[in-house]
Parts: C-alpha cells; structure tokens; sequence
C-alpha cells in the first residue's frame, strides 16, 4: 500500500484546480492517495457560467476520490482575503495539518487574444492586474497562512507553479514579470522557511493540453484523443505537472530542492514518471517567435 500510494494520510491544497494544470496536479495527487483541498471560484450549479459545465472543483475533487485519495472541493476565491483564512481556518479545524500547498490559481488570461503580446504601453492595466492579484499576491497570501501551519510542526512543501526557459523572455512584460515574481516569492519564502524543515520550490511544466488548448483545436476536453495535430505534438497532458508534484511530495529529501525552479522535464528524468502516453517530454524550450531574447 505504502509504494502505490504514497501520500495516503498526507493534506494538501491545490489552488485554482478546476481544471488545467491545477486539475491535472489534483488528480496525481489523489492517485497516491492523498487528502486534497481543491480550490477554485468554478463550482457545480453555477448558471451563470455554463461554460463550465465538468470543470468545476465538485468535479477534480470527485475525480481525486475516484482516483484513490479523497477530494474536499472548496469554493475560495483566491483574491479575496477572508475567504483564503476561511479555508486555511477548516483546515486547521479538520485536523490542523498541511503538508502541501500548491500554489497554482492564476488571473489575466480573461481576455487573451492577439494582443498579449503587444508593447507594454498597449498592455491593458486589467492584465497586469489579474496577473499579480489573482496570481503572484495569491500565492503570496495562501502561503502565508500555509507557512504557519507547517512551521509549526518543522515540516511542509509550497509548490508553485510557473513558467521559465533559463531566464528568456516571455513575450509579454505584465505575464514576463509576474512570472518571475512568482519565482523570486518561492526562492526567499525557501531562504526563510528552510530552518524550520519546510521546502518551497518553483515548478514549470512545458506547453499544456489544457481544456482551453483542445477546445481551440476542436478536440475533447478529456484529452482522450492520441493522434494529436503537429501543431500539439510538444504539448504535455495535464497529468505530466501532476506527476511532478506528486514525486515531489513523495520525495524524502525534498528539501535538498528549497528554492530552485524545477522543469517537468528533468523531474521526470529524475524520479522516473512518464506523460499519460509513455512519453517523457524534455524540459520545455521557448521558439525564437515565442521571446524576444
């Protein structure tokens, strides 16, 4: 039981886990077999968003039970204060123990289009703000209020997801800068929490196949299609970031990580887990039409 399920009995949280790499991390997660608060404004009955129909966090957390842990859903809504202090507030009265926090939930892709990548003094100021308000300042806040949980019992992994190829740039300075600020927030939250035994690291999975990337193909939002168009053919399930947290959790000496930013790619060199067709895609590398370095 303990080698097929490794995190049964472990707590976690995984923000904005409705769908897309949050989802996909959920579900790992739950397939070794753990407690996972999925976290996320998208929730079942909600009639003024029938574009959310099966992307729900009622949905992942179902799927996270029927896969082998057990799903809590938990509408928050990560730009709001009191509703972050009320989830970590259950948390800590269901038992008081976190051993994970994924922060993954994310804002300015609300109205992306063409224009993403246009000058800065075209930028859109709601960009910049759903970045770093529903983005980098959520994580900042979460992690906060997961810290003092984990502190306190000298043990605990802040997981945050992100995107990085070797410092190049991202093509967009609002998405450019929230990134890396998400990246700098995990290395000093790591210089500070490293003493009292708790890990924070950065995580940058590659080009997903998130539901929004198959719908734009005109594929099933499952992902259950394998003859993928050339255009997906680098692209990476959902389930392959899943994977890498999940390894991560598991990993004894996680700690030896504090403070770097890991690609899904070596991580599935490393530990050895594949993409969901056998596959280990190699760390993700931007086109030279994708940056401007």
């Amino acid at each position: 039981m303990a080698a097929s399920k490794p995190l049964k009995g472990r707590i976690a949280v995984v923000t904005g886990a409705s769908r897309g790499g949050g989802r996909g991390i959920a579900l790992s997660l739950g397939e070794a077999g753990a407690t996972v608060y999925v976290t996320g404004r998208s929730v079942r009955g909600d009639t003024t968003r029938p574009d959310l129909a099966g992307a729900t966090v009622d949905d992942t957390a179902e799927d996270v039970t029927t896969r082998g842990g057990v799903g809590i859903p938990v509408r928050c809504d990560h730009t709001r204060d009191d509703e972050v202090a009320a989830l970590f507030d259950r948390i800590e009265r269901e038992g008081g123990v976190l051993d994970l926090l994924v922060n993954n939930v994310w804002g300015g892709y609300e109205d992306y289009d063409e224009a993403f990548t246009d000058p800065f003094w075209e930028q859109p100021a709601s960009r910049w703000d759903g970045m770093f308000s529903a983005g980098v300042r959520a994580h900042w806040i979460a992690s906060q209020h997961a810290a003092r949980l984990m502190v306190s019992r000298g043990s605990g992994l802040i997981a945050s997801t992100t995107f990085w190829d070797r410092g190049k740039s991202l093509s967009s300075l609002p998405y450019d800068l929230a990134k890396n600020a998400v990246n700098r927030l995990a290395y000093e939250m790591a210089l500070e929490l490293k003493s009292h035994g708790v890990a924070s690291v950065a995580v940058s999975p590659g080009w997903m196949r998130t539901e929004a990337v198959l719908a734009a193909y005109g594929l099933p939002i499952d992902d259950s299609v394998r003859e993928l168009p050339p255009e997906l053919e680098q692209t990476e399930s959902i389930l392959y970031v899943g994977r890498a947290v999940a390894a991560l959790a598991s990993d004894a000496k996680v700690l030896e990580k504090t403070g770097r930013i890991l690609t899904v790619g070596d991580l599935a060199r490393e530990y050895g887990f594949t993409d969901v067709d056998g596959s280990q895609p190699p760390p993700y590398r931007l086109l030279p039409e994708h940056t401007r370095d």
